[in-house]
């Protein structure tokens, strides 16, 4: 039986393929278009997971989608009419697009999906509820036979917060928090008090947070959301535009913190530093009242999470640690992206009633579940690029790669199938050297083009993850923040403090500087041999030559561009930035060697404002 799930229309659209159970294929649009949060009808993406199924969609018992759209419209029309005249603007923006095709969702599909079936009919479309198919997404893939599942996000339909109790092949949602109420737009809504984009920007927000002080955590504890003890909340609507204007927040926002919003030419303050940190302390506060609550609440051991907020890993990392649930399962495509499995888990386990197995770590496939290319046409794919290369063995490419890395060089590393979700897990990865004190100075300004600010995260063998940090459990899709151990810690020196611009003396060091943040926390993925054996052997081979089990692993992508998909994304992106080696499957390439007019030609393309 196969089932196709699809996510579309609001942001980050994806497919899923979903074969008696198991997740066959799962990719984002965004990886084939090359638009970033592309939220446009996944058409490349559902047919790469028929073609990886090696199905056609006639083949196919149902296509299931990840909301509800006659519920979504409702809580639209409700709210602009209690918020009437407020909203005119955004009604009339809304209303005429919804009303032409979003509401006729069915048709809508069918005329989407018609390049794959003519005649494909509305009984094969199902729709789940938005926060359902999350919650299908973190319980049915984990290895947990019962979990309590908690979600997270913006919103779906109605729901912003909600619980669910996941047992076999069933799901029940047992407590709801709903909209405008939402830990994620608030989040979001100072997101955009910063200068970030929202639906994008969080995750900057939540690296900028440890460069400050939680100063305004009480001011927005006691003007913006009322917290109850057992996580419960409702927001101060009166301080935020996002029901019914075209931006998050309003004046009163504004005055309540004493500074306009903060465009993204300006400059970052200790301010906007001091509301990064203040809002990850209240978003802390929020998530821990609410597990400890599910905790007492329900006896459950295991804990899924979903949802946006899901990909805080900082709040994760805080879970982990308050020790209420014995182990914690988070779906690594946790925003509306992994909707696409969720509904077609939903719809295979919730409405056809199939058994669930669980897998023993999970059913996810370490999110190695988009295309991959074969060794002969890597090669033919860069030839026609004019791309030069060296062709080696495997255990050749492994000692090549490691020993660069260990000489400080920046590698572009493609290997098997593509990562589905926000994450590089060792498949499409920027590596380097975490010994050294310049490697995230010069990754984030001269590989990356991004804010030198922005941590970067540390790939570490699961067998030595309690040998460097502060953790000793799998964390494979780098959603967990915890500690550098204190053994591995040292003070930044005079000449280290000069090259980042740092007057601070007591700023953090470690000896894996360049994954280590300003308080000393990594955001850590652990890599184990099951599930990505090249990648464990290229740290295992890097250690064995430096003593350290630990890469910087960021994604393979530079700012505003999604992460690489094919294997001329991957020589683009080589060319276009100042990676020094590039290796795509056992096809090693030196930056040296390439053509340097074409090296000219693709920098130009990364130029950015």
């Amino acid at each position: 039986m196969r089932i196709l799930g699809i996510s579309a229309f609001y942001h980050d659209s994806a497919a899923a393929l979903v074969e008696d159970g198991r997740i066959v294929a799962a990719t984002q649009e965004e990886r084939f278009t090359r638009k970033k949060h592309d939220a446009s009808f996944p058409h490349n993406a559902v047919g790469y997971c028929l073609d990886a199924a090696g199905a056609k969609l006639s083949e196919i018992e149902h296509v299931a989608f990840y909301d509800k759209p006659f519920l979504k419209f409702e809580r639209l029309l409700e709210t602009y009419i209690a918020m009437a005249p407020k909203g005119f603007s955004s009604f009339k923006m809304a209303i005429p697009l919804w009303l032409k095709e979003k509401l006729f969702q069915k048709s809508l599909l069918r005329k989407q999906l018609k390049p794959f079936d003519e005649e494909i009919s509305s009984d094969k479309l199902l729709f789940t509820e938005h926060h359902l198919s999350h919650a299908a997404s973190a319980f049915f893939p984990s290895p947990f036979e019962k979990a309590v599942v908690l979600t997270m996000d913006g919103v779906g339909e109605w729901a912003t917060t909600s619980a669910a109790i996941g047992e076999g092949n069933k799901l029940e949602i047992f407590q709801e928090i709903h909209f405008p109420h939402s830990l994620g737009l608030l989040y979001s809504a100072l997101t955009y008090y910063t200068g970030f984009k929202v639906n994008s920007g969080e995750y900057k927000v939540m690296g900028l947070a440890p460069y400050g002080e939680p100063k305004y955590a009480k001011l927005i504890l006691d003007h913006l959301i009322d917290l109850k003890p057992d996580g419960s909340f409702r927001l101060d609507m009166s301080y935020f535009d996002y029901c019914t204007g075209l931006t998050m927040t309003n004046e009163r926002f504004a005055k309540l913190f004493g500074a306009p919003v903060r465009t993204p030419d300006k400059l970052l303050t200790s301010f906007h530093m001091d509301v990064a940190a203040s809002i990850q302390a209240v978003l802390d506060e929020a998530v821990l009242r609410l597990t400890r609550s599910l905790a007492k609440k329900t006896g459950a051991r295991n804990l899924c999470l979903a949802g946006g907020v899901a990909l805080n890993c900082v709040a994760n990392g805080k879970v982990l640690r308050d020790g209420k649930f014995d182990k914690i399962w988070i779906q690594p495509a946790a925003g509306d992206a992994g909707g696409a499995v969720g509904a077609a888990l939903a719809a295979y386990h919730q409405f056809k009633g199939n058994p669930r197995i669980p897998a023993s770590s999970d059913g996810m496939s370490g999110a190695f579940l988009g295309p991959h290319y074969s060794q002969g046409e890597i090669e033919r794919r860069l030839k026609e690029v004019g791309a030069r290369f060296d062709v080696l063995s495997e255990d050749t490419v492994i000692k090549t790669t490691a020993k660069a890395l260990a000489d400080q060089l920046a590698v572009g590393w493609f290997q098997g199938r593509m990562e589905f979700g926000p994450r590089s897990l060792g498949a499409r990865s920027i590596l380097g050297d975490p010994r050294s004190p310049t490697m995230q100075k010069n990754l984030n300004l001269k590989v990356k083009y991004r804010e030198s600010f922005r941590p970067f995260a540390p790939a570490v063998l699961r067998e030595d993850v309690a040998d460097w940090f502060e953790l000793d459990s799998d964390s494979p899709y780098m959603l967990i923040v915890a500690d550098v151990l204190k053994d591995k810690r040292r003070a930044m020196s005079a000449d280290e403090r000069a090259l980042f611009g740092i007057d601070k003396l007591n700023v953090s060091r470690s000896e894996i500087p360049a994954v280590t943040h300003i308080d000393y926390s990594a955001r850590i993925q652990t890599v184990s041999r099951d599930t990505n054996p090249k990648f464990h052997r290229l740290l295992t081979e890097f250690k064995r030559l430096t003593g350290c089990p630990v890469l910087v692993n960021t994604s393979f992508n530079v700012r505003g561009e999604p992460i690489v998909c094919t294997p001329e994304d991957a020589f683009r992106c080589f060319m276009g930035s100042e990676l020094d080696l590039l290796v795509v499957g056992n096809c090693v390439l030196k930056k040296s060697e390439q053509d340097t007019a074409l090296r000219q030609d693709y920098s130009s393309a990364f130029e950015l404002d």
